[in-house]
């Protein structure tokens, strides 16, 4: 039943006059939304507009002082808005001028004097006065005149008030007597506050009576004035079906309690005007119509179709209007999405106004006049949902009951929305259904089933002897052995199997199912046949992938195996520091925790034949083997040029060059390089740097970086020059040589690194582990993604 409508209509219906018709079906949906919000919203504007009037306050502070005064009654700040509102007086009136005739005070006509007794005799005339007159009353206007005019003289009613029940939950006036205008107006709507003695009246289904001012004004919001104008009021609920639809307010002038009788007279009085105000053109006497619709409603539940009940809404003239719907079955279903009983109360021409003047429409009131049943032929009607429009196809059916209509209909183009479904399901999920009826020898396929074949639907299916013709040959005696069971045994087949198309291979399954006869022998097989050459496709480029990954993981590994132990027979790591010129040299190296590549890091720390130390901290760029013969070549190249007497920048430029001229055809290796030779008679460290880190100097407890010569990394150009500076080192102090993953996180700013670093190795030293600074350190970075290698360079405190 999804989009189907309660209320079709047939063509014929003015081009303009349909293009309106989506547009307010749109705009209504949207409204419905909306109206509750901004009625809730409007109060709360007119709330923010008086008290700024009142205050001279901006409209933002005007909101904060209702919230405040909300909070401090305890109140929602919908019910501090009202009473702020209800507050606000009417504009004063003008004085007559002098010798001006008062006002004649308002009239009902027909008024005759009434029996002033309070007893039984005078409650009888009186409500007989009463019914007399509602017979001429056309509108809730009427209702309250009429209840003022005869109940003000013997129950001393000043005024009454009517209110009709929206569809949000609050309230609006109806009609009203004995209140003025602008009083009128403050009141003419009471949103759904939890201290308004109407809005009680409704949900209690009892009469509120309140009779003392003082309390009362205390526990509800009292209309008028000042509590003192109408001491004693009654609020009393239309009787009739739930949801209650109306209250009558009575506003007295005497003060004190209603008495029993009182109580009975306005009760009875409410009653009797009952018919009138349900509706305001619905004649008395049509309470009963409630009751019926509640029948026919319990009935409607147990429908399995869509189906509602019209009532036909008449002009004075007695003509036809419009329809209201008065009990729907719960598969009935509009365009906006309600169901059942959300349809109830709703007009046929406010809901679905292009019903009017088709011939639908007609044969409600042919209906409605002769009853006849009428039956429509199948028709199209466009439905609108959302601004889309959409097009369906009904059959409906009208009959009489009573004075109302029960319509029925039936939808056509469900079945075909649902082929389109199936459809589309098969062509997503490329497979389609077989059928072979084995009395017959006939067998069916879906369309998507001659997509999966690759074969010409004009060549009709492929007959089951065929279809060996078509199959692998390796796949014959499978598919043929579960072919035999589904056909003697009736067991279930559910088998991959591939066939030659134009297209070539493709890799197909079928899954079947046997139905048998009494005797249990298979009559008809029913099933589906499923494309998984795209499937099968991905598998096989799967498992090539995952074979390849292993190979290459298998090479990675016996190439990190090989380059770890290159690295260990190049690099020997030293159990405990070292003792160079009277230097304590502690050295770590840490290899990454990621990656399977061992990667360039090296250092290199020697006595030379002057009895002076050299020390090296280097990183080659990359990771694997051609890193590891880099670093061999940079470590055997630099011992060698020290050792024979070659100044530091000398050494590095012939390292630069080297690099230069043993490019490969992936281009030259680069690497950066910090390098220092130390002299113990006068205890000066001569240092140069090829791109690399600056060296960290702690002395006295605190920590900076030396001041950078000139030099660029290792094999970036042919023209680079080095330069040198010299420290001379004091007893206490380390120097540490180091590699940038000592100091480099992923996105932060190296700068970030070095001053983390020079805070851990003061606190190191402040720890008393001065004699392991350099694995201290690495240690600490846990989870590091690069090679660490550090090196400190300690003079002692008495070398």
């Amino acid at each position: 039943m999804e989009g189907d409508s309660v209320l079709p209509a047939t063509g014929g219906t003015a081009p303009e006059v349909l293009a309106l018709a989506k547009i307010v079906t749109r705009l209504r949906a949207e409204v419905a939304d909306l109206e509750g919000v901004a009625s809730m919203a409007a109060v709360v504007e007119r709330a923010k507009g008086a008290l700024m009037a009142q205050t001279g306050v901006s409209a933002d502070a005007a909101y904060q002082l209702l919230l405040a005064r909300a909070e401090k009654r305890r109140g929602t700040l919908l019910e501090e808005c009202w009473i702020l509102l209800s507050r606000i007086g009417p504009r004063p009136v003008p004085p007559a001028p002098p010798g001006a005739a008062e006002p004649a005070p308002a009239s009902f006509p027909g008024d005759r004097p009434l029996l002033g007794d309070h007893g039984p005799g005078g409650s009888r005339a009186l409500l007989a006065r009463l019914a007399e007159e509602l017979a001429g009353a056309r509108t809730a206007d009427d209702v309250a005149e009429l209840l003022r005019a005869l109940l003000g003289e013997a129950e001393d009613v000043d005024a009454v008030m009517i209110y009709r029940a929206a569809a949000t939950g609050s309230l609006e006036l109806a009609g009203h007597a004995g209140v003025d205008t602008a009083l009128a107006e403050q009141w003419s709507h009471i949103p759904p506050l939890s201290r308004v003695a109407a809005l009680e009246a409704t949900i209690i289904r009892e009469g509120v009576w309140l009779e003392d001012p003082d309390v009362d004004a205390a526990a509800y919001l009292l209309i008028g004035d000042s509590p003192e104008r109408w001491p004693s009021r009654a609020w009393l609920a239309v009787p009739g079906s739930s949801p209650r639809t109306a209250v009558v307010g009575f506003l007295r002038s005497r003060a004190g309690p209603f008495d029993p009788p009182t109580r009975t007279l306005l009760r009875r009085a409410v009653r009797l005007c009952g018919g009138t105000l349900r509706d305001g053109r619905e004649p008395h006497g049509t309470a009963t119509l409630h009751e019926d619709a509640e029948a026919v409603q319990s009935v409607f539940d147990t429908l399995p179709g869509p189906a509602v009940l019209l009532t036909p809404l008449r002009s004075e003239a007695g003509d036809v209007e419009d329809y209201r719907i008065d009990a729907a079955a719960p598969e009935s279903l509009d365009v906006a999405g309600r169901r059942g009983k959300e349809l109830v109360g709703r007009r046929v021409l406010e809901t679905y106004p292009t019903v009017a003047g088709t011939a639908l429409w007609d044969g409600y009131l042919e209906t409605l006049t002769t009853g006849t049943v009428y039956e429509s032929e199948p028709f199209t009607y466009e439905e609108v949902s959302a601004g889309v429009p959409r097009r369906s196809v009904y059959s409906v059916r009208v009959s009489r009951l009573g004075d109302r209509l029960v319509v029925s209909w039936i939808r056509h183009d469900t079945s075909e929305r649902e082929s389109l479904r199936l459809a589309e399901l098969q062509r997503l999920g490329n497979l389609g259904w077989v059928g072979w009826d084995l009395a017959t020898d006939e067998v069916t396929w879906s369309d998507q089933v001659y997509t999966v074949f690759d074969r010409d639907p004009a060549l009709g299916p492929i007959r089951i002897e065929e279809l060996v013709g078509h199959l692998v040959a390796d796949d014959v005696p499978r598919l043929g052995a579960a072919v035999e069971r589904l056909l003697g045994e009736g067991r279930p087949v559910d088998e991959p199997f591939r066939v030659g198309t134009p297209k070539g291979v493709r890799h197909l399954r079928i899954v079947a199912k046997a139905q048998t006869d009494a005797d249990g022998a298979p009559v008809e097989v029913h099933g589906f046949i499923q494309d998984l050459t795209e499937l099968r496709d991905a598998e096989l480029a799967l498992v090539e992938s995952e074979r390849a990954n292993l190979v290459q993981r298998g090479m990675l590994k016996a190439e990190r195996a090989l380059g770890a132990r290159l690295q260990d027979t190049l690099l020997p790591l030293p159990e405990q520091s070292l003792d160079l010129a009277g230097l304590c040299v502690d050295v770590a190296y840490v290899p990454a925790d990621t990656g399977v590549n061992v990667g360039g890091d090296w250092y290199s720390a020697i006595e030379l034949p002057d009895k002076s130390a050299l020390f090296v901290v280097g990183d080659v760029a990359g990771h694997g083997l051609p890193a590891v013969g880099t670093m061999a070549q940079l470590r055997f190249y630099t011992k060698g040029m020290t050792v024979t007497g070659s100044a530091l920048p000398d050494v590095l430029g012939r390292l630069n060059t080297l690099l230069l001229h043993t490019a490969t055809d992936r281009g030259s290796a680069t690497a950066t390089m910090v390098m220092g030779r130390y002299r113990p008679w006068d205890r000066r460290l001569t240092w140069v740097r090829a791109g690399h880190l600056p060296p960290l100097l702690i002395r006295g407890g605190e920590a900076g970086y030396l001041a950078q010569p000139e030099g660029c990394l290792l094999g970036a150009a042919f023209q680079s020059s080095y330069g040198q500076e010299t420290i001379d080192l004091l007893p206490g102090d380390h120097l540490l040589f180091y590699t940038d993953g000592l100091v480099e996180d992923p996105g932060e700013d190296i700068d970030v690194g070095l001053g983390r670093l020079a805070e851990t190795a003061v606190g190191v030293l402040a720890d008393g582990r001065s004699e392991m600074m350099a694995r201290t350190l690495a240690a600490l970075r846990a989870g590091n993604r690069d090679d660490i290698c550090v090196l400190d360079i300690h003079l002692p405190d008495d070398p």
